[in-house]
């Protein structure tokens, strides 16, 4: 590998920062579209998101070789390598996440939208949506303060999910369906337990966005866990 100016070497920086906050913008789009499906019972919709997680996974691996090679061109200085090894672990986090979608896309096949009206999915889901897209932009503006305010606004979600799992687990116990019945409502169920802990897991992977941003930011592990 050849060693690259520093002026060279800081727009190659900038545009792993562009790349990064592209994939980003996709994955966000991949989660609300898996929303959508979800809560329109839109099978195409739901195929879509399914159908392109395989471009997303090609973006991961080719960033995460641009951030390997952006450390073997020279040796960075400090602020420099904590921004590629920070970068290099929110790209973790988006693959994640776009997996996650995924999940919710195949939720959506399952047809889970009416399976216990009172669980409120598209407002956990939006609330996700929102810590994702915070995150990214303290990312893609270095904000320290974003950061923080991120990881103090998890426990909205955290509660909104402990909330609608309470719901299903109240209906399933009251409900007096007989056995065959609730034989045939268990796999869908569980389903919908499944979607809550995975838009609980998007919100995790959020903070861990802003928690590599603060590190980036301010050599700051507080938020790491």
């Amino acid at each position: 590998m050849i060693a690259v100016s520093r002026e060279d070497y800081r727009e190659l920086l900038d545009e792993l920062r562009a790349d990064i906050e592209s994939m980003a913008q996709e994955v966000c789009a991949q989660l609300q579209q898996a929303l959508d499906a979800l809560e329109a019972d839109d099978h195409t919709l739901a195929r879509a998101v399914i159908d392109d997680d395989e471009h997303i996974n090609q973006q991961y691996l080719d960033l995460e070789s641009d951030c390997v090679d952006l450390i073997a061109l020279q040796q960075p200085v400090a602020s420099d390598l904590r921004f590629v090894v920070a970068s290099f672990k929110i790209l973790t986090d988006l693959e994640r996440i776009a997996d996650l979608a995924t999940n919710l896309a195949r939720y959506a096949l399952a047809n889970i939208s009416e399976i216990v009206s009172d669980v409120r999915i598209q407002q956990i889901g939006e609330t996700a949506v929102s810590q994702l897209r915070a995150a990214v932009t303290a990312y893609v503006e270095a904000d320290s303060d974003g950061c923080r305010e991120i990881a103090a606004r998890d426990d909205e979600l955290d509660t909104l999910c402990q909330n609608a799992s309470d719901v299903v687990v109240r209906e399933l116990v009251a409900s007096d369906t007989d056995q065959w019945e609730m034989e045939q409502r268990l796999d869908g169920i569980s389903r919908l337990l499944l979607t809550i802990r995975d838009l609980e897991r998007i919100g995790d992977h959020a903070v861990n966005i802003a928690a590599r941003t603060l590190y980036m930011t301010d050599s700051s592990d507080e938020l790491i866990y």
